[in-house]
């Protein structure tokens, strides 16, 4: 019998691309016994433990299923679920959690992978929207990161921006990580310029409506020299995922080890695109255990020389919603 909780463990102990490799098509083969969904949807395409002995062989889930089917691999007691934004009278995306401990694993050895320990952080969150309503799994995570830093200024800020600037101006003895939504980011620095030292600043995507939709590149080059920063981080997330890639310039993402980005060709959704061309982003996230770790989005991309992805929007069919609406 699978031992998941061995299993789990072995997700954030990988080191290599072979173990990823080999757990992938272990997690592949447990998804396919105990998630009905992504079985049939398998089924339909003729894909089966007993013939996919590769990780290109294995089928990516359409991520639209979320918002009106049960994703869940398990017979376990659901304990949470997070909850995509969308607009009024849309669906929303759901991501059933069988347990959150996965989820807080996961964006912390993330975290420590990229950025270090949060405690050497004062970690400052502008996420308004996100705050406004429950299930939102980017709160959660900056919420636990906020608690891990320990840090008496850290912490979420809703339209007291002028606390925020004045936090932000006053130089600490540790490094500041301000992370936010796009549209709120560009709200703060057109209240005045800044000029700030040992500070990352993170934007998490999503315009949600508020403004013109801008390129990152666009958005970068405001938030640059609003802030008078060197470069802007970027944090890729989503409801449906329970791990994040991070870049921290020019939009060019980089996974933690049990998280892959693929480029599939946007004229065959089973064929992969070739470096430097634009296709459909698959992700790969081990994370996700407990639901279904092989996810087609509705996001655009293009694999990049150096190994790294960019993210470079989403499909015109695509509805709005959420983070990364960075068209």
């Amino acid at each position: 019998m699978l031992n998941l909780e061995a299993l789990k463990n072995r997700i954030f102990s990988i080191s290599s691309r072979d173990e990823f490799n080999a757990l992938t098509l272990e997690i592949f083969s447990f998804q396919y016994e105990n998630n009905a969904v992504y079985q049939q949807f398998c089924d339909y395409l003729g894909a089966n433990p007993n013939n996919v002995g590769r990780l290109e062989q294995i089928p990516f889930l359409p991520i639209e299923l979320f918002k009106n089917h049960r994703i869940v691999s398990g017979n376990g007691k659901i304990e949470f679920t997070f909850e995509s934004s969308g607009t009024t009278g849309a669906a929303t995306s759901k991501h059933h959690l069988l347990s959150t401990v996965i989820y807080e694993e996961s964006f912390s050895k993330a975290f420590r992978q990229f950025y270090g320990n949060p405690e050497d952080y004062r970690i400052l969150a502008l996420l308004p929207n996100y705050l406004e309503r429950s299930g939102s799994s980017l709160v959660y995570m900056a919420n636990q990161l906020i608690l891990e830093s320990k840090h008496p200024e850290s912490g979420f800020f809703l339209d007291d921006t002028a606390s925020l600037r004045k936090i932000l101006q006053n130089e600490s003895d540790k490094k500041t990580l301000l992370i936010g939504v796009s549209f709120a980011l560009l709200d703060l620095v057109e209240e005045g310029t800044m000029q700030l030292k040992n500070t990352v600043v993170m934007e998490t995507g999503g315009m949600k409506g508020r403004r013109k939709e801008l390129t990152r590149n666009e958005l970068h080059e405001i938030l640059k020299s609003g802030f008078g920063v060197a470069s802007i981080h970027s944090e890729y997330g989503m409801t449906e995922l329970l791990s994040q890639a991070y870049a921290s310039a020019n939009g060019e993402f980089e996974c933690p080890n049990w998280m892959k980005l693929l480029i599939r060709d946007t004229n065959d959704p089973f064929g992969a695109a070739p470096i430097g061309k634009t296709g459909g982003l698959n992700v790969i996230d081990l994370a996700n255990l407990y639901s279904c770790s092989f996810i087609a989005t509705s996001d655009l991309g293009r694999a990049l020389e150096n190994g790294k992805v960019e993210v470079l929007g989403r499909f015109d069919y695509s509805d709005m919603r959420g983070c990364n609406l960075m068209i």
